[in-house]
């Protein structure tokens, strides 16, 4: 090995000339430095004792294309030193209960303290869950894995897993798939297993975001509502998709936007056989709330004009 290597007799000055000054601009300390302190490395210990609702951040766990889209907004928390706690349940579904999660990271050294808030969609395995429309629901969809197919024809514990599974990653791309489109939906920020993290859409004052069903906003406030929900349907339409399952039990409405949730069923409106019949429904269920709320839809006039969007 070359001596070259070991080489002292230069002052570490001769190749940092600025090391003095540097120096005293990070430590606010105008003595002379010692060269050696350049490569004294600081360690500030972390508390690894969590609670029983708390887990380490499980960012990093998942498999690089199971984390959200770029561009990722600034919110979303990435440092593997994050803890995510969970501090209730948000709602009880027919398929998955959602959860509210706080993932944060104190502060280490340099690094300021973040936290955001998440919504934790966690799906039943099928003999826990009482949804009973699944099979028109996947029509035409495919899985990849003979082995999961099998499984999941014999209902065995895996295949039961499996279709979990299924149901957490539809979403999950569909979410990703819309958001990038640029359609009013929560951000993906990962999906692990049965398990989808995404944004919680809140109130503006801590709370969750209420349901369409129940708000009574004003005539202009409602027509903007429908304004938001037909062009967030026709992205939808222009990608060949059909929510599936639109209510306005599935819309938020967040101050004066509105959000789309409850994602695991998007259809294929030309690969499903009963694609047109279920972008109907949600044309018909949308429309009806709208009418009642003073605001006249025709549903037969937005299902022609989604129908222009897909063909």
């Amino acid at each position: 090995m070359s001596s070259d290597v070991f080489r002292t007799e230069h002052d570490l000055s001769d190749n940092f000339p600025d090391f003095d000054s540097r120096w005293a601009d990070l430590t606010r300390d105008e003595s002379e430095p010692d060269p050696a302190d350049a490569f004294v490395f600081h360690f500030q210990e972390v508390e690894e004792t969590l609670g029983s609702d708390q887990r380490w951040s499980t960012w990093l766990d998942v498999e690089r294309g199971s984390r959200g889209p770029d561009p990722r907004p600034d919110w979303v928390v990435t440092e593997q030193a994050a803890i995510d706690t969970e501090l209730g349940v948000l709602k009880t579904g027919k398929e998955a209960d959602v959860f509210l999660v706080e993932r944060a990271v104190e502060a280490i050294g340099g690094n300021p303290a973040r936290s955001s808030l998440l919504a934790a969609k966690r799906y039943r395995s099928e003999e826990h869950r009482s949804f009973h429309r699944s099979t028109a629901y996947v029509e035409g969809r495919r899985t990849r894995n003979s082995r999961d197919s099998r499984a999941m024809a014999k209902k065995t514990g895996h295949g039961r897993s499996v279709a979990a599974g299924q149901w957490a990653y539809a979403e999950w791309d569909a979410l990703c798939r819309l958001w990038k489109a640029g359609v009013p939906v929560p951000y993906p920020v990962q999906v692990d297993g049965t398990e989808l993290l995404m944004e919680f859409i809140d109130d503006g004052e801590g709370g969750a975001a209420p349901r369409l069903a129940q708000v009574r906003p004003s005539k202009e406030l409602l027509g903007q509502y429908f304004e938001q929900l037909r062009d967030a349907m026709r992205e939808l339409a222009r990608a060949g998709l059909a929510h599936g399952d639109l209510s306005p039990y599935n819309v938020l409405a967040q101050g004066d936007r509105i959000v789309m949730i409850d994602l695991p069923q998007v259809i294929d409106i030309v690969g499903n056989p009963k694609g047109m019949e279920f972008l109907l429904r949600d044309c018909h269920n949308m429309a009806t709330w709208f009418t009642n709320r003073g605001l006249e839809i025709d549903e037969q006039e937005l299902f022609a004009d989604l129908l222009s969007m897909v063909f």
